[in-house]
């Protein structure tokens, strides 16, 4: 998921990475990367970036304490839930006037979903019975999708039109999480599977379709945009972080060049991604913005 690599400024820029494609015709493909934090913040973890480059993510302050975040241009907007502690933003909307959706702990010390939009924050409990809830992606059109936890502590991925939730489990997975959605109705899903390995999968309305990282240890998508461009964080054999995409069925991976261990959570349309990276192995977290 998508907030401090698990559940989940410009200071300067990065060198330019060429990765490796997949297939051993296409074209390499450049990414250039840029760090960016929230002024004052010890870690600073991106969840998402829209069309006009707006990014949400969490930050966590000098005292250690968790918040979320827009940075639009270099206007910071915190976004605290007035409803409990701990915010943290995973996603937002690609245009328009910004939706962000991500969760919180609530009075109950329960995690929960939330939407922000119009200085407004909107519950998202999940469907009746849900104990836990996170919201990760949301399109246009209002479309949110996340996870849930059910009464036997099971994990389920959801979408949620209008006020009716749908439940989104993927054939055979112990634990499901939807994790990014796109305006055509796409859906991005993390799930595990009978030996507790994370893999991919998308769904188009009717069916799963598993969409792993070649030769990847853990697989783990993070977003889709309109042209269904599908970026992932993945793990090796020796449990480091790395970003792939997968583009016109190729797929290229990549590393910030500053960091020993990368993170992506976010992609828009106009070839941005935004994420994380760990200079130090297990060193406070700087976000990045990367161009392809």
């Amino acid at each position: 998921m998508k907030t401090c690599k698990s559940t989940l400024c410009v200071l300067g820029f990065g060198l330019a990475l060429v990765a490796a494609a997949a297939a051993n015709d296409a074209p390499p493909l450049t990414f250039k990367f840029s760090t960016i934090d929230v002024p004052g913040a010890i870690q600073t973890f991106p969840g998402g970036v829209n069309n006009s480059g707006v990014i949400a993510g969490l930050y966590f302050d000098a005292s250690g304490l968790e918040h979320g975040y827009i940075l639009n241009g270099k206007k910071l907007t915190t976004l605290d839930d007035p409803k409990g502690t701990s915010t943290g933003a995973h996603g937002l909307n690609p245009n328009g006037a910004i939706a962000v959706v991500g969760s919180y702990i609530n009075v109950k010390g329960k995690q929960e979903g939330f939407r922000y939009k119009h200085g407004k924050f909107t519950d998202v409990p999940g469907p009746a019975g849900a104990t836990i809830s996170a919201a990760f992606g949301i399109n246009d059109t209002g479309e949110i999708v996340g996870y849930y936890v059910d009464s036997t502590r099971v994990q389920h991925g959801f979408l949620l039109k209008g006020k009716t939730y749908t439940t989104l489990d993927v054939p055979g997975a112990a634990s499901t999480f939807a994790v990014g959605i796109n305006d055509t109705g796409s859906v991005v899903l993390q799930w595990v599977d009978s030996k507790g390995i994370y893999e991919s999968a998308l769904y188009d309305g009717n069916t799963y379709t598993t969409i792993d990282v070649p030769g990847a240890a853990n697989s783990s998508a993070q977003g889709i945009n309109t042209a269904g461009d599908i970026l992932y964080g993945w793990s090796d054999s020796s449990g480091l972080g790395h970003g792939a995409l997968l583009q016109s069925g190729t797929y290229y991976n990549f590393d910030d060049p500053q960091g020993v261990q990368t993170y992506p959570a976010g992609i828009n349309d106009r070839h941005v991604i935004v994420g994380s990276y760990q200079a130090i192995i297990n060193a406070a977290d700087d976000g990045f913005k990367a161009t392809y």
